[in-house]
Protein backbone atom coordinates (compact mmCIF):
# COMPACT_ATOMS: atom_id res chain seq x y z
CA UNK A 1 0.00 0.00 0.00
CA UNK A 2 2.89 2.36 0.78
CA UNK A 3 4.47 1.61 -2.59
CA UNK A 4 1.15 2.16 -4.38
CA UNK A 5 0.91 5.61 -2.80
CA UNK A 6 4.39 6.51 -4.06
CA UNK A 7 3.49 5.21 -7.55
CA UNK A 8 0.49 7.54 -7.60
CA UNK A 9 2.60 10.63 -6.92
CA UNK A 10 5.72 9.65 -8.89
CA UNK A 11 4.45 7.87 -12.00
CA UNK A 12 7.34 5.36 -11.84
CA UNK A 13 6.55 2.31 -13.96
CA UNK A 14 9.46 0.40 -12.41
CA UNK A 15 7.96 0.93 -8.97
CA UNK A 16 4.52 0.09 -10.39
CA UNK A 17 5.86 -3.26 -11.65
CA UNK A 18 7.40 -3.93 -8.25
CA UNK A 19 4.17 -2.97 -6.50
CA UNK A 20 2.09 -5.28 -8.71
CA UNK A 21 4.53 -8.13 -8.07
CA UNK A 22 4.34 -7.50 -4.32
CA UNK A 23 0.54 -7.47 -4.43
CA UNK A 24 0.52 -10.72 -6.38
CA UNK A 25 2.92 -12.23 -3.87
CA UNK A 26 0.63 -11.27 -1.01
CA UNK A 27 -2.42 -12.71 -2.79
CA UNK A 28 -0.72 -16.07 -3.40
CA UNK A 29 -0.73 -16.60 0.35
CA UNK A 30 -4.52 -16.93 0.16
CA UNK A 31 -4.76 -20.17 -1.89
CA UNK A 32 -1.75 -21.54 -0.03
CA UNK A 33 -3.41 -20.90 3.33
CA UNK A 34 -6.61 -22.55 2.10
CA UNK A 35 -4.57 -25.55 0.93
CA UNK A 36 -2.93 -25.94 4.34
CA UNK A 37 -6.33 -25.79 6.05
CA UNK A 38 -7.76 -28.39 3.66
CA UNK A 39 -4.70 -30.58 4.17
CA UNK A 40 -5.59 -30.93 7.86
CA UNK A 41 -8.88 -32.62 7.05
CA UNK A 42 -8.97 -36.35 7.65
CA UNK A 43 -9.11 -38.83 4.80
CA UNK A 44 -12.54 -40.21 3.92
CA UNK A 45 -14.05 -42.79 1.58
CA UNK A 46 -13.93 -40.38 -1.37
CA UNK A 47 -10.52 -38.82 -0.70
CA UNK A 48 -8.78 -41.86 0.70
CA UNK A 49 -5.35 -40.17 0.73
CA UNK A 50 -6.70 -37.01 2.33
CA UNK A 51 -6.55 -33.48 0.90
CA UNK A 52 -2.80 -32.95 0.75
CA UNK A 53 -2.89 -32.54 -3.04
CA UNK A 54 -4.56 -29.17 -2.51
CA UNK A 55 -1.02 -27.83 -1.98
CA UNK A 56 -0.12 -28.81 -5.54
CA UNK A 57 -3.13 -26.89 -6.85
CA UNK A 58 -2.09 -23.89 -4.75
CA UNK A 59 1.40 -24.15 -6.24
CA UNK A 60 -0.11 -24.08 -9.73
CA UNK A 61 -2.10 -20.95 -8.81
CA UNK A 62 1.14 -19.33 -7.58
CA UNK A 63 2.90 -20.12 -10.86
CA UNK A 64 0.02 -18.64 -12.86
CA UNK A 65 0.04 -15.53 -10.64
CA UNK A 66 3.78 -15.04 -11.21
CA UNK A 67 3.20 -15.36 -14.97
CA UNK A 68 0.40 -12.77 -14.87
CA UNK A 69 2.53 -10.30 -12.91
CA UNK A 70 5.37 -10.72 -15.42
CA UNK A 71 3.02 -10.03 -18.34
CA UNK A 72 1.60 -6.91 -16.66
CA UNK A 73 5.03 -5.53 -15.75
CA UNK A 74 6.24 -6.05 -19.34
CA UNK A 75 3.15 -4.38 -20.81
CA UNK A 76 3.52 -1.27 -18.64
CA UNK A 77 7.29 -1.01 -19.25
CA UNK A 78 6.94 -1.30 -23.05
CA UNK A 79 4.21 1.35 -23.00
CA UNK A 80 6.49 3.75 -21.11
CA UNK A 81 9.36 3.04 -23.54
CA UNK A 82 7.11 4.12 -26.38
CA UNK A 83 5.92 7.17 -24.44
CA UNK A 84 8.73 8.30 -22.06
CA UNK A 85 7.77 10.49 -19.11
CA UNK A 86 9.84 11.97 -16.28
CA UNK A 87 9.62 10.39 -12.82
CA UNK A 88 8.56 12.74 -10.03
CA UNK A 89 9.52 12.48 -6.33
CA UNK A 90 12.60 10.38 -7.02
CA UNK A 91 13.69 10.30 -3.32
CA UNK A 92 10.31 8.81 -2.34
CA UNK A 93 10.68 6.16 -5.05
CA UNK A 94 14.15 5.25 -3.71
CA UNK A 95 12.87 4.93 -0.13
CA UNK A 96 9.92 2.79 -1.26
CA UNK A 97 12.32 0.53 -3.16
CA UNK A 98 14.50 0.02 -0.07
CA UNK A 99 11.48 -0.73 2.10
CA UNK A 100 10.22 -3.20 -0.51
CA UNK A 101 13.56 -5.01 -0.58
CA UNK A 102 13.83 -5.34 3.20
CA UNK A 103 10.26 -6.58 3.65
CA UNK A 104 10.39 -9.06 0.78
CA UNK A 105 13.74 -10.56 1.78
CA UNK A 106 12.50 -11.16 5.33
CA UNK A 107 9.33 -12.83 4.07
CA UNK A 108 11.28 -14.86 1.47
CA UNK A 109 13.69 -16.30 4.05
CA UNK A 110 10.85 -17.24 6.37
CA UNK A 111 8.80 -18.93 3.64
CA UNK A 112 11.71 -20.81 2.04
CA UNK A 113 13.06 -22.00 5.39
CA UNK A 114 9.64 -23.18 6.53
CA UNK A 115 8.80 -24.72 3.16
CA UNK A 116 12.00 -26.78 3.13
CA UNK A 117 11.53 -27.82 6.74
CA UNK A 118 8.02 -29.18 6.16
CA UNK A 119 8.62 -30.33 2.56
CA UNK A 120 6.15 -27.95 0.86
CA UNK A 121 7.13 -27.18 -2.75
CA UNK A 122 4.32 -24.63 -2.99
CA UNK A 123 5.61 -22.67 0.01
CA UNK A 124 9.18 -22.73 -1.33
CA UNK A 125 7.88 -21.43 -4.66
CA UNK A 126 6.06 -18.66 -2.83
CA UNK A 127 9.28 -17.80 -0.99
CA UNK A 128 11.22 -17.63 -4.26
CA UNK A 129 8.51 -15.33 -5.55
CA UNK A 130 9.02 -13.01 -2.56
CA UNK A 131 12.82 -13.07 -3.00
CA UNK A 132 12.43 -11.93 -6.59
CA UNK A 133 10.29 -9.08 -5.35
CA UNK A 134 13.21 -8.01 -3.17
CA UNK A 135 15.68 -7.96 -6.03
CA UNK A 136 13.23 -6.15 -8.28
CA UNK A 137 12.91 -3.52 -5.55
CA UNK A 138 16.67 -2.97 -5.78
CA UNK A 139 16.28 -2.66 -9.55
CA UNK A 140 13.71 0.07 -8.94
CA UNK A 141 16.36 1.86 -6.88
CA UNK A 142 18.69 1.78 -9.90
CA UNK A 143 15.91 3.18 -12.06
CA UNK A 144 15.35 5.99 -9.58
CA UNK A 145 19.08 6.80 -9.69
CA UNK A 146 18.96 6.93 -13.48
CA UNK A 147 15.93 9.22 -13.40
CA UNK A 148 17.71 11.51 -10.95
CA UNK A 149 20.50 11.80 -13.50
CA UNK A 150 17.99 12.82 -16.18
CA UNK A 151 17.77 9.47 -18.00
CA UNK A 152 14.07 9.13 -18.79
CA UNK A 153 14.49 5.66 -20.31
CA UNK A 154 16.10 4.31 -17.14
CA UNK A 155 12.75 3.72 -15.46
CA UNK A 156 11.09 1.64 -18.25
CA UNK A 157 14.35 -0.24 -18.94
CA UNK A 158 14.48 -1.26 -15.29
CA UNK A 159 10.83 -2.26 -15.61
CA UNK A 160 11.81 -4.66 -18.39
CA UNK A 161 14.70 -5.99 -16.28
CA UNK A 162 12.18 -6.67 -13.52
CA UNK A 163 10.08 -8.63 -16.00
CA UNK A 164 13.11 -10.75 -16.95
CA UNK A 165 13.80 -11.47 -13.27
CA UNK A 166 10.18 -12.51 -12.74
CA UNK A 167 10.41 -14.89 -15.72
CA UNK A 168 13.50 -16.57 -14.24
CA UNK A 169 11.70 -17.18 -10.96
CA UNK A 170 8.67 -18.38 -12.91
CA UNK A 171 10.83 -21.02 -14.58
CA UNK A 172 12.23 -22.35 -11.30
CA UNK A 173 8.88 -22.29 -9.49
CA UNK A 174 7.03 -23.95 -12.39
CA UNK A 175 9.64 -26.72 -12.62
CA UNK A 176 9.40 -27.49 -8.90
CA UNK A 177 5.59 -27.42 -8.80
CA UNK A 178 5.15 -29.50 -11.97
CA UNK A 179 7.62 -32.09 -10.73
CA UNK A 180 5.65 -32.40 -7.52
CA UNK A 181 2.39 -32.77 -9.47
CA UNK A 182 3.99 -35.58 -11.50
CA UNK A 183 5.03 -37.42 -8.28
CA UNK A 184 8.74 -36.68 -8.71
CA UNK A 185 10.97 -37.15 -5.67
CA UNK A 186 14.64 -36.51 -4.98
CA UNK A 187 16.54 -39.70 -5.96
CA UNK A 188 18.60 -39.23 -2.78
CA UNK A 189 15.44 -39.98 -0.77
CA UNK A 190 15.02 -43.26 -2.64
CA UNK A 191 18.64 -44.21 -1.99
CA UNK A 192 18.29 -43.37 1.71
CA UNK A 193 15.11 -45.44 1.98
CA UNK A 194 16.71 -48.44 0.27
CA UNK A 195 19.76 -48.33 2.57
CA UNK A 196 17.54 -48.17 5.65
CA UNK A 197 15.42 -51.16 4.59
CA UNK A 198 18.42 -53.30 3.56
CA UNK A 199 19.80 -52.90 7.08
CA UNK A 200 16.69 -54.51 8.62
CA UNK A 201 17.40 -58.07 9.87
CA UNK A 202 15.53 -60.62 7.79
CA UNK A 203 15.39 -58.55 4.59
CA UNK A 204 17.24 -60.41 1.84
CA UNK A 205 16.79 -57.63 -0.69
CA UNK A 206 14.57 -54.69 -1.55
CA UNK A 207 12.17 -55.06 -4.46
CA UNK A 208 10.12 -52.28 -5.96
CA UNK A 209 10.21 -49.02 -3.98
CA UNK A 210 7.95 -46.05 -4.68
CA UNK A 211 7.79 -42.68 -2.96
CA UNK A 212 5.32 -39.87 -3.58
CA UNK A 213 4.52 -36.53 -2.04
CA UNK A 214 0.97 -35.84 -0.88
CA UNK A 215 1.08 -32.21 0.10
CA UNK A 216 4.19 -31.84 2.24
CA UNK A 217 4.17 -35.43 3.51
CA UNK A 218 5.69 -38.53 1.92
CA UNK A 219 4.10 -41.93 1.42
CA UNK A 220 6.02 -45.09 0.52
CA UNK A 221 5.16 -48.42 -1.06
CA UNK A 222 7.75 -51.17 -1.30
CA UNK A 223 8.29 -54.90 -1.50
CA UNK A 224 10.95 -56.74 0.50
CA UNK A 225 12.15 -60.27 -0.13
CA UNK A 226 12.37 -62.47 2.98
CA UNK A 227 13.29 -66.08 3.67
CA UNK A 228 10.89 -68.37 1.84
CA UNK A 229 10.68 -70.62 4.91
CA UNK A 230 9.61 -67.78 7.22
CA UNK A 231 6.16 -68.03 8.79
CA UNK A 232 3.47 -65.47 8.13
CA UNK A 233 4.04 -63.92 11.55
CA UNK A 234 7.79 -63.69 10.97
CA UNK A 235 7.33 -62.09 7.55
CA UNK A 236 4.87 -59.62 9.03
CA UNK A 237 7.31 -58.71 11.81
CA UNK A 238 10.04 -58.07 9.24
CA UNK A 239 7.67 -55.84 7.26
CA UNK A 240 6.83 -53.86 10.40
CA UNK A 241 10.54 -53.37 11.16
CA UNK A 242 11.08 -52.19 7.57
CA UNK A 243 8.29 -49.65 8.01
CA UNK A 244 9.85 -48.38 11.25
CA UNK A 245 13.23 -48.09 9.53
CA UNK A 246 11.67 -46.00 6.77
CA UNK A 247 9.92 -43.71 9.26
CA UNK A 248 13.25 -43.05 10.97
CA UNK A 249 15.19 -42.59 7.71
CA UNK A 250 12.64 -40.22 6.15
CA UNK A 251 11.36 -37.73 8.76
CA UNK A 252 8.67 -36.39 6.38
CA UNK A 253 7.25 -39.87 5.78
CA UNK A 254 3.69 -40.22 7.07
CA UNK A 255 3.00 -43.87 6.16
CA UNK A 256 4.54 -46.84 4.37
CA UNK A 257 2.95 -49.94 2.87
CA UNK A 258 5.41 -52.85 3.00
CA UNK A 259 4.76 -56.14 1.19
CA UNK A 260 6.87 -59.19 2.10
CA UNK A 261 7.69 -61.59 -0.77
CA UNK A 262 9.17 -65.06 -0.10
CA UNK A 263 12.54 -65.71 -1.65
CA UNK A 264 12.20 -68.27 -4.48
CA UNK A 265 13.39 -71.80 -3.85
CA UNK A 266 16.45 -73.07 -5.80
CA UNK A 267 15.52 -73.40 -9.46
CA UNK A 268 12.23 -71.50 -8.98
CA UNK A 269 11.58 -68.25 -10.86
CA UNK A 270 11.07 -65.16 -8.77
CA UNK A 271 7.26 -64.59 -8.85
CA UNK A 272 7.73 -60.89 -8.17
CA UNK A 273 10.02 -60.43 -11.18
CA UNK A 274 7.70 -62.53 -13.34
CA UNK A 275 4.81 -60.24 -12.48
CA UNK A 276 6.90 -57.16 -13.22
CA UNK A 277 7.85 -58.56 -16.63
CA UNK A 278 4.25 -59.39 -17.35
CA UNK A 279 3.14 -55.83 -16.54
CA UNK A 280 5.94 -54.10 -18.46
CA UNK A 281 6.28 -56.54 -21.35
CA UNK A 282 10.01 -57.03 -20.62
CA UNK A 283 11.70 -60.40 -20.84
CA UNK A 284 8.79 -62.16 -22.58
CA UNK A 285 9.57 -64.71 -25.30
CA UNK A 286 7.64 -64.98 -28.55
CA UNK A 287 6.45 -68.46 -27.48
CA UNK A 288 4.37 -67.04 -24.64
CA UNK A 289 0.65 -67.77 -25.40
Amino acid sequence: LAQAGVVAVSGSVALLGDTVHNAADALTAVPLGIAFILGRRAANRRFTYGYGRAEDLAGLVIVLTIAASAAFAAWVAVGRLLDPRPVANVPAVAVAALVGFAGNEWVARYRIRTGRRIGSAALVADGLHARTDGFTSLAVLLGAAGSALGLQLADPVVGLAITAAIVLVLRDAAREVLRRMLDAVDPALVDRAERAVRAVPGVDRVGELRLRWIGHRLRAELAVVVDGEATLRQAHAIAVEAEHALLHALPKLSAALVHADPAPAPGERDPHLTLAHHLTGEGLSSERP
